[in-house]
């Protein structure tokens, strides 16, 4: 594997409010006028467009930004962007995608989601069918097929062909997704920059880091804190559009979202119920419908991110790799849980040019849309290093490289022979016992206590001190096997509920006792059943294990962030040479022990 070093521009700036569930829009701009500033010139031009989605007929809000100089005669390629989870074309996340490309010479097409600002129709969680059809309609109006509700085409976008628009699209979280759902239904899409958002919904809200055939636990905090800001649309933007609502029962979702987050909060899994649910939720997600997409696609994912960990990323990577599309991944510093850095992209202060993810991100459209071959589209992976504030770069996601044992006696070892035997117990409370986050306090800038277990709610396996540093890059992996006899009499019962639920994680432990749960990441894990082996996969992470530090995983009862156990299920986990547990490294630099 090739490893190289880039650093980020050492500027300070304010992250991109990209973020899904932004509680609070901007103002109104002021429309159909030039911006100022000859760099800067360009006008913006409020359109409606009446489309069908989902069985209703329904409006979509939209600004149209149009550079000087940019006519039939002289066309431009476009760039299509809508909001995250709970914002709008207007807010100062969305609206600045349309300045900031109409600066640099294309055409923006901005346009609120549907079910969000002014348009119409339910929230629909990004159905390819639904909201990626309504997208393929703003396609045809930028292909100059189709024209807005008050008549104007666009003639002034430049083509590939009859009815074949060259268009890129870009946004975040929910305005990520969307990107993917429309060009596996229209391949007249040229490129696409998603952030950080989501692989499979049935993962990111109920996720079982084990066995995802198996239902998860459910990430109750994230799940209703959006399921609220939907149902809460009309009042937070007051409107009257029948298209918009649903049902007294399920006002402003699709209905089969409403079942979703009932059937989660209700704490029972019954099969039949159950797979339906899972179901629909991979059904609107990227999982589903990755192999009819063929637009090349530059992935950008945020590390500190426990909505849309870099996991999600991965798998929508690798699948679109598999099948030959031209793709690229970047793990840049901040998510939906904050995370922000210095120098890091923020399209709000237009540091295009000035931060590395900018740099890529124009080079991707300039390469695509502009068909430029001289355009550096940047290595197939990049990610974002806090320890040094610039990014490493390969030519793949690096492989698990070591492999620790996990003893008897709580050590962490590096050779089977080190195991030691013995037996250690843990139990759930009635009550969380151990904390990773409040999920919604880094959207919203709230302080959020350390994480913490509580003495006999866990178990731990540590490593001695490093003698050297340790750069870890990706998805640990830990294989465990645990006796659980309370478990094992009830979880045949046909509702997964019944199943044992723990939650692996990795800290680091400084010199002086400190732990630091890395960007308060966690893997909830629904054993699939107790009586066998199984294997973890950990969230991925970026980071740095300086001398002297000790690495410790844990399995934790359960989380403050999730449901947890039915009922009291003590564990016991036994440690044997013969017969160890382990855990699997991604390691860049230096080993463990």
């Amino acid at each position: 594997m090739e490893v190289s070093v880039s650093r980020a521009v050492p500027r300070s700036r304010k992250v991109l409010a990209l973020v899904a569930g932004a509680a609070a829009l901007a103002g109104p701009l002021t429309l159909a006028t030039p911006a100022s500033g000859a760099e800067a010139s360009y006008s913006v031009t409020p359109l409606r467009f009446t489309v069908e989605a989902g069985g209703r007929s329904c409006v979509v809000d939209a600004d149209l930004y149009r550079p000087a100089g940019v006519d039939a005669g002289h066309p431009a390629p476009a760039v299509l962007a809508t909001n995250g989870f709970g914002g709008s074309k207007s807010d100062g996340s969305t609206d600045a995608i349309g300045r900031a490309f109409a600066e640099r010479g294309y055409v923006g097409l901005v346009y609120s989601g549907l079910g969000f600002g002014a348009s119409g129709c339910l929230i629909s969680l990004d159905d390819p069918e639904i909201d990626g059809r309504a997208a393929a309609r703003l396609v045809d109006f930028l292909a100059g097929s189709r024209p807005a509700d008050d008549g104007t085409r666009a003639d002034f976008v430049t083509r590939d062909g009859a009815g074949d628009p060259r268009v890129g699209m870009i946004g975040g979280s929910y305005g990520g997704a969307v990107q993917l759902a429309a060009a596996s239904v229209d391949p007249r899409i040229d490129a696409l920059v998603p952030l950080i958002t989501w692989n499979d919904l049935a993962y990111s809200l109920a996720p079982n880091a084990a066995d995802r055939a198996t239902p998860g636990v459910f990430k109750w905090q994230w799940a209703n804190g959006f399921y609220l800001m939907g149902e809460g649309q009309p009042l937070l933007v007051p409107s009257l559009d029948p298209s918009r609502i649903n049902s007294l029962r399920c006002l402003h979702f699709v209905t089969d979202a409403c079942d979703t987050v009932r059937l989660l909060n209700s704490g029972r899994y019954p099969r039949a119920e159950t797979e339906r649910m899972l179901a629909y939720a991979r059904g609107v997600s990227p999982v589903s419908y990755v192999d009819r997409i063929t637009a090349p696609t530059l992935i950008v994912q945020g590390q500190a991110d426990t909505l849309f960990n870099l996991n999600e990323a991965r798998a929508t990577y690798d699948r679109l790799r598999e099948r030959g599309v031209d793709t690229r991944m970047i793990w840049q510093s901040w998510g939906h849980s904050g995370g922000r850095q210095p120098g890091e992209l923020d399209l709000g202060q237009g540091n295009l040019e000035g931060s590395y993810v900018g740099q890529r991100i124009l080079g991707w459209f300039d390469r695509h849309l502009r068909k430029n071959p001289s355009a550096d589209t940047g290595p197939a992976f990049a990610w974002y290093r806090d320890w040094q504030s610039g990014y490493g770069t390969a030519d793949r996601v690096p492989a698990l490289s070591q492999r620790l044992y996990l003893s008897g006696d709580g050590k962490l070892v590096d050779n089977r022979a080190k195991v030691a035997r013995g037996s250690r117990t843990y139990s759930n409370w009635l009550i969380p016992t151990s904390h990773s986050e409040s999920s919604l306090a880094g959207t919203i800038g709230l302080p959020d206590p350390r994480p913490y277990d509580t003495p006999g709610t866990y178990l731990g396996w540590t490593s001695a001190p490093l003698t050297a540093p340790v750069d870890l890059v990706g998805a640990p992996k830990a294989t465990l096997k645990v006796d659980s006899p309370a478990t094992e009499r009830v979880q045949g019962s046909g509702d997964a509920a019944d199943k044992l639920v723990l939650f692996a994680k990795l800290y680091d432990i400084a010199p002086d006792g400190t732990k630091t749960l890395v960007n308060r990441l966690v893997a909830p894990v629904r054993v699939p059943d107790v009586t066998r082996t199984f294997t973890v996969e950990l969230p991925g992470v970026v980071h740095r294990y300086e001398t002297g530090h000790r690495l410790e995983l844990v399995i934790a009862a359960s989380d403050t962030a999730y449901s947890g156990n039915r009922g009291i299920k003590p564990v016991t986990v036994s440690g044997a040479p013969g017969d160890p547990g382990t855990l699997e490294l991604p390691l860049i630099r230096g080993r463990v022990g």
